[in-house]
């Protein structure tokens, strides 16, 4: 057997390298959307589907794989998510339409998905044999994440350009693998995790709550999206009547997909949570609705607005590892409600580009709002970390990256709300007092968060 003890800097890269996977290919596919609208002969409706199917498959499939990786073991999940990815992105070029393109980004994100819950699994282990607090790795994950969100617009473009729409896919293809052979070859091996014959394991996997776990969430985000105009409402409704016979079977079947009721009596991880949904949502606010503003209001070209919103992701990554370092001196608690008074700051500062859309006030602007996104994503990996049990921390990290994308659909939904009548200034204004509000409630969790007794 490899010695994989001596090597736990390069499992933590690999892992950080297939983590950033699942952001690179959110972000990356903005930039191909005319031209798959071309190459397929699609309606602007019907191409975003490209990018509702990955969406609908990571919030989906995050919590089932942090759940596979706490029951059989994140290594073997993690080779397990990158062969899906590098085989579907090996086929993907070569799809004769459009569904089924849709199809393997669907299950590109179900591969992706395994990344990150499995990195939290290892976590522990890992910072013990590199003899380093874990803050450390789950900051490197945590810089990795944010460091492929911000590339991916870029990255996207010049593949598009230079190649088309099929590099999206194939680029995966060596990225997952090299993810993957390094962490065969330097992660600890899996132990104390599940075996048995494969009947009594189905069994035991409580099949049909996962199922109406998915199919409750998917509605619910279906709805959300609009995806099927006029029945919204229906959508919406058949996901609470599923989440309602979901949580019925959950408290009566053994062992339960989710515990609920080990997850109601954990306030802080339900803290956590309900934290970073908001908090997405003033994030995604800025990341989503900001590039309209300019492009529409300010008349400014795509690749100058792209090169605006590059400090807003720079200055995060800039920021982790001194907020993880902040974080092993004084705890998670004091940078965590720091980094939202940045928020509230930094937010209220935006209302500024409703008299002003110079080039140098975004250039700051959008820089301000990069501080309080690396403070606040990494103080909140560091909360999940330390508010989950070690035995469920993979299902933990998981319903955590769902929380992110329900942010971020919901400011999604919320932006076309407001700019539906114009995409201005005065609207834009009208965003950053939700913002504003928003910040004030995340403010409000921060301050009631503590660190579960050990």
């Amino acid at each position: 057997m490899t010695n994989n003890k001596s090597r736990p800097g390069l499992a933590i890269a690999a892992l950080s390298l297939g983590t950033a996977l699942n952001p690179l290919n959110s972000s990356m596919i903005a930039v191909a959307l005319v031209v798959l609208r071309e190459h397929f002969s699609l309606d602007v409706a019907t191409v975003t589907w490209v990018i509702t199917s990955f969406y609908l498959a990571s919030a989906a499939g995050q919590p089932l794989m942090g759940r596979l990786a706490d029951r059989f073991g994140p290594r073997r999940l993690f080779i397990f998510g990158m062969a899906l990815v590098a085989v579907t992105c090996a086929i993907a070029p070569f799809l004769p339409n459009f569904a089924l393109v849709c199809v393997a980004r669907a299950l590109m994100a179900v591969g992706t998905a395994t990344a990150y819950p499995s990195a939290v699994v290892m976590v522990t282990e890992l910072s013990r044999l590199a003899s380093l607090p874990p803050t450390r790795p789950l900051g490197r994950i945590q810089m990795a994440t944010t460091s492929a969100a911000a590339v991916g617009p870029v990255v996207g473009g010049l593949l598009v350009s230079l190649v088309g729409w099929q590099a999206l896919f194939a680029i995966n293809v060596p990225l997952a693998l090299i993810a993957l052979f390094a962490v065969r070859q330097t992660a600890p091996a899996d132990s104390g995790r599940e075996s048995g014959r494969i009947g009594q394991l189905v069994r035991d996997s409580d099949v049909p709550g996962i199922l109406a776990f998915i199919a409750s969430l998917m509605l619910a985000m279906m709805a959300l999206l609009n995806v099927a105009p006029g029945y919204r409402w229906y959508l919406l409704g058949a996901a609470v009547v599923i989440a309602a016979l979901f949580a019925g079977r959950e408290l009566r079947f053994k062992p339960p997909f989710l515990d609920l009721r080990l997850l109601g009596g954990n306030r802080p991880l339900l803290l956590v949570y309900l934290l970073f949904v908001v908090f997405s949502g003033v994030y995604y606010f800025a990341f989503f609705g900001l590039p309209q503003l300019l492009q529409e209001a300010g008349h400014y070209d795509a690749g100058v607005v792209g090169l605006l919103m590059l400090p807003l992701a720079a200055l995060s990554v800039v920021v982790t590892p001194v907020t993880v370092r902040k974080i092993e001196k004084h705890g998670v608690r004091p940078v965590l409600i720091a980094g939202v008074v940045v928020l509230a700051v930094a937010s209220g500062a935006l209302g500024i580009l409703t008299v002003s859309l110079w080039v140098p006030v975004v250039f700051l602007l959008t820089a301000l709002m990069g501080v309080p996104y690396g403070m606040v994503s990494t103080a909140s990996n560091q909360g999940l970390y330390v508010s989950a049990r070690p035995e469920e921390r993979g299902v933990a990290a998981g319903i955590f990256q769902t929380c992110r994308y329900l942010g971020a659909i919901t400011a999604t939904v919320l932006i076309g709300v407001f700019y539906g009548p114009g995409v201005n200034q005065a609207n834009w204004g009208l965003m950053v007092l939700v913002m504003l509000g928003l910040s004030a409630l995340v403010l409000v969790l921060a301050l009631m968060w503590r660190k579960p007794a050990v």
